[in-house]
């Protein structure tokens, strides 16, 4: 009896050890999050980051890496006309040729065709402009392209064709402190329109009434906190025979810039620098504030030279002897 006893004794020890080790195992383990790790961007080649914030106006985020750059670098970001896209719009404008020379990075947003059938953006509706929609998905991709890049939040820059024109112009007033300076290249004043069918009317024909008072307005109501803090910097662009977008344009952005930065309605210096080539500028004689080049001979589309520029020309990019991208750089102190 007393051997059962003992072998019962031993066969209960090793079922509630079998039952520890069972529940034991059983026990669910405690997930470790780690942090994400992010992929390295190729240098010296257009990039696409796919995450960069919640993106509500379902752009897409391109980005250059020159092959050498410097922490604390600026930035430029370059927003592309309808029917372009956003790599080879750098390429063809001479940008990324710059960006190598100038060891600075680009920041490429591209419009997508389930936002707008010809790519254009979205400038005129009031959901995708101010801090909203399309305007709040570039803000975010700056956010995420000064942390990857380790760039200077002081040197923020942008620069548009055409819609991307405008966009930069709705964005230049909608975050006046996050840029350093700006570029409209035929472009549109902010708040010129409200809808599609409005656009396009403005588009070719500029507003006969628009007063400085009102374009002011428009640019002070898209940042009602900006509290007397100073504007960038503003270089704008317009062909003389341009039939997409009338010349007259270029006036109202002259004068609601310069209005928008309290300066004279007269420029204070207008000269030739090149035959069929006008620059007036507002400002002080140590420092222009606004800048406007009008090429008389010039079509829509972005100014090239491409015997100096490293740009080449494409759909709405137009050899014209003048480097809108140089002249552009240097007003912003970026260097040509």
């Amino acid at each position: 009896m007393a051997r059962i006893s003992k072998t019962f004794g031993l066969m209960r020890r090793m079922l509630r050890l079998q039952a520890s080790t069972f529940k034991l195992a059983s026990r669910p383990r405690r997930a470790v999050s780690k942090p994400a790790i992010e992929a390295p961007i190729p240098v010296d080649r257009v990039t696409e980051l796919r995450r960069f914030g919640t993106n509500p106006g379902a752009l897409r985020m391109f980005v250059y890496m020159p092959p050498r750059m410097a922490e604390g670098a600026p930035l430029v970001v370059l927003l592309h006309g309808c029917r372009q896209d956003a790599g080879q719009f750098a390429r063809d404008t001479g940008w990324i040729a710059w960006a190598k020379q100038q060891a600075i990075p680009l920041l490429l947003p591209e419009q997508v065709a389930a936002n707008n059938r010809q790519r254009c953006f979205n400038w005129y509706r009031p959901g995708d402009v101010g801090r909203s929609g399309e305007a709040l998905s570039i803000r975010q991709m700056i956010r995420e392209a000064v942390k990857r890049f380790r760039c200077d939040r002081r040197r923020i820059f942008i620069v548009g064709l055409s819609a991307g024109g405008a966009m930069s112009g709705a964005l230049l007033a909608a975050y006046p402190t996050v840029f350093a300076g700006g570029a409209i290249v035929a472009g549109m004043p902010v708040g010129a329109a409200s809808g599609s069918l409005m656009a396009l009317h403005r588009m070719h024909r500029a507003d006969p009434r628009g007063s400085r008072g009102a374009l002011v307005a428009a640019v002070q109501a898209a940042s009602p906190d900006r509290k007397g803090r100073q504007l960038p910097r503003i270089s704008l662009w317009q062909g003389g025979s341009d039939r997409t977008v009338d010349p007259a344009n270029a006036e109202l952005l002259a004068a609601q810039w310069s209005g928008a930065h309290r300066l004279d309605a007269e420029p204070s210096s207008d000269s030739e620098p090149a035959p069929g080539v006008r620059r007036r500028a507002w400002g002080s004689r140590s420092r222009d504030r606004v800048e406007v080049w009008t090429l008389a001979a010039a079509a829509h589309g972005y100014p090239i030279a491409a015997a100096t520029d490293g740009g080449r020309p494409g759909p709405w990019v137009l050899e014209a002897g003048v480097s809108a991208t140089r002249h552009i750089a240097e007003f912003w102190g970026l260097g040509g």
